[in-house]
């Protein structure tokens, strides 16, 4: 498994490239490129890699993460996947750009599967087992690969701190338990790649994260 990580957006998200160096395919997990010269330099990379995008996964639908759903949709021909209960957040993305003062204008891109618990997400030899984390939204998720001892954490986890609970759908109480119970019970050695900022590891969350 090769990881690529992108930083787009004025927040400053980190955007994944899950790719399988034999076949070329790869999975793109928190599309958040916005402008078009994020956008062009995201595909020039695929195209110079010469990768071919197969799925489009969702952390959670917070807009920052999934600017370029549409882009990625129309461009490639793959539709967002993400927990159902995140759905609802779609609608309000224009209203919610606004608020933050980023140019966003066009229709949110549709969701085309829902992702829940425990499903897995296989590119050839690569599983992604989905791991539910509510907390920082409704449907947030994490994504886990056994076998490469890795993690995609969206918003539920970052280096020393953990995502936000005073948006819409937050709570705190149900991102600490999930955090607890399912994160904080990998293997120590499982490197975690976070929805911003850098990656950490398991074992240094569970010495220095002061939440957890």
């Amino acid at each position: 498994m090769l990881v690529k990580t992108f930083v787009f957006n004025p927040i400053a998200v980190n955007t994944y490239l899950i790719v399988h160096e034999q076949s070329k395919k790869c999975i793109i997990i928190d599309a958040g490129c916005l402008y078009d010269s994020e956008k062009a330099d995201f595909a020039d990379y695929i195209d110079k890699n010469g990768l071919t995008p197969v799925r489009l996964l969702n952390t959670h639908l917070h807009l920052d993460h999934c600017f370029g759903n549409r882009f990625i949709a129309e461009r490639y021909g793959i539709l967002p996947e993400a927990h159902k209960d995140d759905e609802e957040l779609l609608a309000i993305m224009p209203y919610h750009a606004k608020l933050f003062g980023i140019p966003f204008n066009e229709e949110p891109q549709p969701l085309g599967g829902y992702l829940k618990e425990d499903d897995i997400i296989k590119l050839e030899d690569i599983e992604l087992r989905v791991i539910h984390v509510p907390g920082h939204s409704r449907g947030g998720l994490a994504f886990y690969s056994e076998k490469d001892s890795v993690l995609f954490s969206g918003d539920s986890l970052f280096y020393e701190s953990i995502g936000r609970t005073d948006l819409q759908g937050g709570d705190l109480d149900a991102l600490l338990s999930a955090l607890r119970n399912k994160i904080m019970t990998l293997p120590n050695n499982t490197k975690v790649y976070t929805g911003h900022g850098e990656p950490t590891y398991i074992a240094h969350e569970k010495m220095y994260n002061p939440y957890i």
